[in-house]
């Protein structure tokens, strides 16, 4: 088997270890209220929508970001994401680090500590190069809430559980989320 071909198989099997898909909410998922959504009704592949609530992305007092622009991802049991236009993002404020990963459905990101951390803790990351169904989402950054302020339309941002991910969770979204121990595969 070629390289190309192992890439394939590996991918394909990475996309489907999931075993929900939003098409139908499992019983322990929350019932939204009105002018709420379940993060199980969003879909796996994950959908992309375009962004036009006011956010805010502070470090302490710092304004590392300011937009009403972007995109949100939304997928089966995790909280949107939200990336932003570099042009909206005050980019003296990150530096640019190595840590990657990889995304089954995105593509490889890469990651931005705050200039001047020396711990070099990620609190940003983009897709640079995403596959084809997230290209407009290319070169536009999302933020940690669990390192950085973040308000969305005026309300701050709660993490999404369990660090890995970065997902913003608000009054108007309900979980459960995926992130804890035991949450892997939803």
């Amino acid at each position: 088997m070629s390289n190309q071909q192992d890439h394939d198989e590996a991918l394909k099997q990475r996309r489907e270890q999931w075993h929900n898909s939003g098409q139908s909410r499992p019983a322990f998922a929350f019932m939204p209220k009105r002018d709420q959504e379940s993060v199980w009704d969003y879909p796996r592949p994950p959908a992309i929508e375009e962004n036009y609530k006011p956010i805010l992305v502070k470090a302490d007092e710092q304004e590392i970001a300011r937009s009403c622009a972007g995109f949100r991802v939304l997928e089966t049991a995790g909280a949107p994401t939200y990336y932003l236009p570099p042009d909206d993002v005050r980019m003296t404020a990150l530096v640019a680090i190595e840590q990657r990963s990889f995304c089954e459905w995105k593509g490889e990101a890469r990651y931005w500590a705050l200039a001047g951390d020396p711990e070099q803790r990620a609190v940003a990351w983009a897709y640079p190069d995403p596959f084809d169904a997230f290209l407009p989402i290319a070169h536009c950054l999302s933020f940690y809430p669990t390192h950085l302020q973040c308000w969305l339309n005026g309300e701050r941002v709660a993490p999404q559980p369990g660090g890995f991910y970065g997902g913003w969770v608000t009054s108007t979204i309900v979980g459960p989320f995926k992130g804890e121990p035991g949450t892997e595969n939803w």
